[in-house]
């Protein structure tokens, strides 16, 4: 029997447990191997508490919370693709030539088809095409990852990067707005200020029920995601909207995950029991 094998690309620390970390958590728990590719350290994200980093130090602390969260989500191997940060749209950082964004196409998806052809994963998770809520670094690892999941199983494309492989299908985990108005709608009823929130009305609904593919239920694992973001302390202060719902209620809202398989394309509404249903 061939062993499963699972390899998501993301762009920073936590963006690995946010939309599937129950869902990893689960294969890795069943033994299918796991590697995850971090585009960049996060560096000029948030620091929620200045006791734990400082604009200098906070590429490195950001790496031991991504190893922290992929210990508890059973991912076997972490790579890092050493780019920048690029920030989010419109701030200076995006000018910075190190940025993420600013990197060659060709040399990232060359990387990107060496890993594809060196892990061989059946399945392959990464950003939807807006990114979640359009960070220029989830669109690029977007963009990069779909043009290196059709390369790799292309002998005529970067035949230095190793034996052809094609993985055989590419989803997107999806965060959709009706998880952000539960949980607003839960606060609302605890008699929390909820204001700063009434902006996820405004949101599209981009992945409508139609375009849901796999439904996760993570219940059994979830634990293991709740641990995962909390290994990302640097970015969940006391402040944050996670934080701010009853652990309890976090989970229970966290307790599902669904993806969107884009290749090979499916017909609107047709499911799937789960990753690799069928594999």
């Amino acid at each position: 029997m061939t062993e499963k094998r699972l390899l998501a690309l993301f762009a920073h620390p936590d963006d690995e447990a946010f939309g599937s970390g129950g869902t990893l958590a689960a294969y890795g728990a069943q033994g299918v191997y796991q590697a995850l590719v971090c585009t960049t350290r996060g560096e000029v994200g948030e620091i929620s508490d200045p006791s734990l980093a400082t604009a200098e130090t906070l590429g490195a602390v950001r790496e031991g919370e991504l190893r922290c969260a992929a210990q508890a989500l059973h991912i076997a191997e972490v790579i890092l693709l050493d780019y920048r940060d690029s920030g989010m749209a419109g701030t200076e950082q995006n000018g910075d030539h190190r940025a993420y964004i600013n990197a060659p196409a060709e040399e990232v998806v060359s990387r990107l088809v060496g890993i594809m052809r060196r892990v061989r994963p059946q399945v392959v998770l990464t950003f939807e095409p807006f990114g979640g809520y359009g960070h220029p670094d989830h669109i690029a690892i977007h963009t990069h990852t779909v043009a290196a999941f059709h390369a790799a199983g292309d002998p005529q494309k970067y035949p230095d990067q190793g034996a052809p492989w094609q993985p055989a299908r590419l989803f997107y985990p999806l965060i959709r707005r009706s998880t952000f108005i539960k949980m607003r709608d839960r606060l609302a009823q605890m008699g929390i200020d909820t204001s700063d929130m009434n902006r996820f009305d405004e949101m599209p609904e981009r992945w409508p029920e139609d375009k849901i593919t796999v439904l996760m239920d993570v219940r059994d694992t979830v634990d293991n995601k709740v641990a995962a973001l909390q290994c990302h302390r640097t970015q969940f202060g006391a402040n944050n909207l996670f934080r701010r719902v009853p652990e309890e209620m976090m989970k229970e809202i966290m307790s599902q995950e669904v993806f969107y398989l884009a290749w090979p394309e499916t017909l609107p509404g047709q499911m799937l029991g789960d990753l690799f249903a069928g594999l």
